[in-house]
């Protein structure tokens, strides 16, 4: 798949608003249920039976973070326009990481969705995550949103494909702090967020393992102080003894 090289910030507020667009008027089934005890009240259940009404953000954090509906799908198409600009504005803070937000998508089904509906979400997908590697702040580290897109859609590969055909000083300052994050998980052999299952992690974590190893010493050679991470993406390569009894090795328990 090609780079879409349609400037960054309007393509990103096209495909917010192709959300509204496309998402507008959805509910949560009917006959959804949702635990009193756990989730919330009958009432603020009911608001998601209506379409349009904004949701407080508590409420929002609830609802995309419930593991338990009996139709996810439904109930992430109801939040998906106000959800897609909290997460674009950072005010979406899972407790322990943004993949949390991608298994929200997952758990949704959402490349299942008609047509028209799944180009929307991966059109989102797409320009936010194009829009996150050129900023040089960007509300939502790019390792983070990494983690989120390849988890939604099963699969790292196509955003670093978008990654490595952005050459430039931000994007590579993007990938030193995502190398410095990943090292320790990826030299453990161990997915750098929490795995969801043995099958996912050994297939995203060879992705990056694979990416990283290929791409990422070229890209951080030029740039300073990072000779020690350098080391530590080359150890990624290795495995076995190899990689532990290296001199470079930097000791790391696991």
């Amino acid at each position: 798949m090609l780079p879409d090289t349609t400037p960054t910030r309007p393509r990103l507020d096209r495909a917010l608003d192709g959300l509204a667009v496309t998402f507008r008027g959805m509910t949560a089934h009917p006959g959804e249920v949702q635990c009193e005890c756990h989730w919330g009240s009958p009432e603020e259940l009911a608001l998601l039976k209506a379409p349009g009404v904004p949701l407080a953000p508590d409420l929002l954090r609830r609802t995309w973070d419930a593991p338990d509906w009996d139709d996810h799908g439904a109930v992430l198409r109801r939040i998906l326009p106000q959800f897609a600009r909290a997460l674009v504005r950072g005010e979406v803070e899972p407790m322990f990481g943004m993949y949390e937000v991608g298994r929200s998508f997952a758990r949704g089904n959402w490349q299942r969705w008609p047509a028209q509906q799944s180009a929307a979400v991966r059109e989102f997908l797409h320009a936010w995550w194009a829009q996150n590697l050129l900023d040089p702040a960007p509300a939502v580290p790019a390792h983070e949103l990494l983690s989120l897109c390849a988890e939604a859609a099963g699969t790292a590969v196509p955003w670093l494909t978008v990654w490595e055909s952005v050459d430039d000083e931000v994007s590579d300052r993007h990938l030193r702090e995502a190398a410095a994050a990943w090292e320790y998980g990826l030299l453990g052999d161990q997915l750098p967020w929490d795995a969801w299952n043995d099958e996912d992690e050994s297939g995203l974590r060879g992705e990056l393992s694979t990416w990283l190893v290929r791409h990422a010493p070229t890209r951080l050679r030029t740039r300073d102080g990072c000779g020690t991470l350098l080391h530590r993406i080359r150890l990624i390569g290795l495995s076995g003894p190899d990689r532990w009894e290296d001199p470079h090795w930097p000791g790391h328990q696991y």
